[in-house]
This record gives structure tokens, sequence and C-alpha cells, in this order.
């Protein structure tokens, strides 16, 4: 398999000749790998209009620091409670049906987002975005916790970060793509209608990716996500805390994946701690036009294509964990130089670097929880990382704007670049 996947080309044009044709992939393999890569390249447009740019539209509207981080926020809090019980959901489940019904009832907040500027009061607006983000927290729960089971099932070990590769390639053009057309929009089309069209495309992209979900299939070769291994059961505890700890699979903190939870906690952390800060910054210090972030975007996630190419190569050489941490201290670049930044050619500028630190991460980062995790007993070990993933996101959403209030936006850009060095040598070191 590894001669027959060391044949690939990895340079951009030469795996998009061969996506359709896939001569290199055993046929079995041929309809999910298909349908991955077309899932994500319609979330690209999905990702590069409506999500990329909902930020941007709450700030123009007057939305605080802290109101864009109760965007986030909500719907981490919605995940902590929901993350454990759509794992154990799941595990009753067919894998796929449920991520494809559980996507769908989550992308319908899409279409909600293009009516939202019909409403007269900004405030409102403001509130309603949250209130939309907050229920559609409820599906995107066992979507979240349950995508990785599906991919880990529908893909074999061996062609993982191939597969990884080509869907950043896929979700690299289309983002850039919708990025660049979005910009334009918004900069030729009057306040809000701009906006609606921009929601209105990413609620297409959103409903074509689903489409694309419904045919992915569980090998059959892959061992079941739906039938774990009973948990380990401590005869010394009374029967109610043995209850406790086996429905909430306590036994997973037990394990080697433990040390895996709190190096991406961290990660995770110091990625979230910024993401209220930047269209603050963006708007508000750099002044940038709609178009200018639309560019800077197209350029982020030029330099994810290009460096996704070469993610399989720097990750068979050096192994996922090592690529993980050595990105995320990369990654402290992108607020680092942010920090500094004064013009529009600046923000290019980092933008350009900030992709490539993030195809690595993004292409490895998941492989490298895979590896820890047992194949007969997915679900409640990817719940758990969902806990602390969204644990992260609320933490990092609400306590990044405070940073920024008591240390100011370049003060806290500053911080979390510290913060972000340090993460990834922890997962290096202890992940």
């Amino acid at each position: 398999m590894g001669e027959i996947i060391d044949q690939i080309e990895y340079n951009p044009f030469a795996m998009l000749t061969r996506i359709f044709r896939q001569s290199a992939i055993p046929p079995e393999y041929h309809s999910n790998f298909l349908h991955l890569y077309l899932d994500i390249a319609w979330y690209g447009l999905l990702s590069g209009s409506a999500i990329n740019f909902l930020n941007i539209y709450a700030t123009r509207i007057g939305a605080t620091g802290f109101q864009i981080g109760l965007i986030g926020a909500m719907s981490a809090v919605v995940t902590l409670f929901l993350a454990i019980p759509s794992g154990r959901w799941l595990q009753r489940q067919n894998t796929g049906k449920a991520i494809f019904w559980s996507s769908v009832l989550y992308r319908i907040g899409f279409v909600a987002l293009i009516f939202l500027p019909m409403l007269s009061d900004k405030v409102g607006q403001i509130w309603a975005i949250i209130a939309i983000t907050f229920l559609m927290a409820i599906p995107l729960t066992p979507l979240g916790v349950g995508f990785n089971a599906l991919f880990a099932d529908a893909v074999p070990v061996e062609y993982r970060a191939h597969v990884a590769a080509i869907r950043n390639v896929m979700l690299s053009i289309t983002y850039m793509l919708a990025s660049l057309v979005s910009g334009y929009i918004l900069e030729n089309v009057t306040f809000p209608l701009g906006y609606q069209i921009v929601f209105g495309i990413g609620a297409v992209g959103a409903a074509m990716s689903s489409f694309h979900l419904y045919f992915i299939r569980p090998l059959q070769t892959a061992a079941p996500s739906l039938q774990p291994k009973p948990a380990p059961d401590p005869v010394i505890l009374r029967p109610y805390a043995r209850n406790l700890s086996t429905t909430l699979r306590l036994d997973v903190w037990n394990t080697r994946f433990r040390n895996v939870l709190f190096a991406l906690f961290a990660f995770h952390l110091t990625q979230f701690l910024a993401i209220p800060i930047f269209p603050l910054y963006n708007v508000h210090v750099l002044n940038l036009s709609d178009d200018h972030i639309g560019i800077g975007t197209a350029l982020f996630y030029l330099t994810v294509l290009l460096g996704s190419t070469q993610l399989r190569k720097v990750a068979h050489n050096i192994g996922n964990k090592k690529l993980t941490g050595w990105s995320v201290s990369a990654m402290a670049l992108y607020p680092l130089l942010l920090a500094f930044s004064t013009r529009v050619w600046h923000y290019y500028g980092l933008s350009l670097i900030g992709g490539l630190t993030f195809s690595m991460v993004s292409g490895a980062y998941a492989n490298y929880m895979l590896e820890y995790i047992p194949a007969h007993d997915r679900p409640p070990h990817l719940a758990w990382y969902n806990v602390i993933l969204n644990a992260a996101i609320l933490i990092g959403s609400l306590a990044g704007p405070v940073i920024a209030d008591a240390i100011g936006l370049s003060g806290a850009l500053l911080l979390i670049a510290a913060l972000r060095f340090v993460a990834g040598l922890s997962i290096s070191r202890w992940g």
C-alpha cells in the first residue's frame, strides 16, 4: 500500500487530475474518497462565505468583543453538555446516517442567516446570531463527535494522510474562490444585501456538503465503531459511582489518550483565544475592507493548498505527533506578526505565513489523535475530545476579549503568540 501511495505526485495540479480517476487507489475505496473530497469542497464554499464573514458582519453592526466571543461560546456550552451523550447515542446508530441527518439539521441554521439583515434592530441582529449558533450547536455536537469516527471507518489507515491532504487541497481551492467572490460582492453590493447574498452562497455550500456526506459508508473491513469494548468495571466502587463512571466513560482518562486530550486542549485554547480578537483588530486597527479580508483569506488558503501537497511526505518523515507540535508552535507567528502590522500588505504577508503553518496542523492533528484511539472504541474517545475542544472554545472565546480589554489588542496577540509556542512544545514533549 505504501508503494502505491508513493507513486502519487503531490502537487496541486497532479492531485486534481487524479481525484476523479483515483487510478492508484483500490476500486472499493473510490466512492468514499470521492464523496469525502466533494464534501469538503462544498464546505469550503460555506466556510469562505457565510462562516468567514459572519464575525465581520457582527463587528460592522456594532458587536463588542464579548458578543463576538459569545457567538463561539454558546455552541461550546451546548457541546460540553451533549458531547458524552452524543457519543453514547452514536454507538447505537448507523454512523453514516447519523452524521448525515445531524449535518442537515445543523446547516439549516445557515439558511436563517440569509434573513437576518431584514431585522432593523442591529442589537437584535447580534443576539439573533448568538441564538442561532446556540441552536445549531445541538446537531453540531453529534456531527463533530461522529465525523472523525466515520472518517476512520471509511478510510484505511494507510490512506488517511493521503485523503486528508487532498481534502485540504479541495478546501483551500473553494475557500479561496468563495472568499474572493464574497469580498467582491460585499464591496460592490449595497449593505446589507451583499451579506444576504454571501450567506445564501454559504447555504448552498452547506446543502451540497451534506448531500455528499450521505454517500460515505464505513468499509466492510473497518473495525466497528458501534460496538465498543465494555469499559473496565472497578469493583471497589459503589453501584451508583460505577454506573456513573461507565456512563461517562471515565476510563478513557486512565489511558495514554489522556495526554493527547491535555495536549489538544492546550492547542485549541490558544487557537480560540485569538478568534474574537482577529476581526476587531482587522476592522478597527488595520481598517480593512471586506475586499481586503477576502483577498487575505484567499492568500491564507493558497498556502494551505501548497502546504497540503507536502503533508503526507512530512508526516511520513517525522510522524503526526511531532508535526502537530511543531506546527502549533509555528502558528505563533500569525498573532505575533499581526500585532506589529499597520498596513494591508502586512496582513497579506502574514496570511501567506499563517496558511502554511495551518496546513500542517489541520492535516496532522486528527491523524495524531486517531493513532491513540482503539479502533473498536472510537465514539467515546472522540466524545471526550469534543468535550475538551469545546471547553477550549468556551474559555478562549470568553477570555480572549477580556484579555484584550485588560492589555489591549496588540498585547493580547503577543500573549497568545507566546502561549501557542508553549502549547506546541507541550505536544511534542508530553502529548
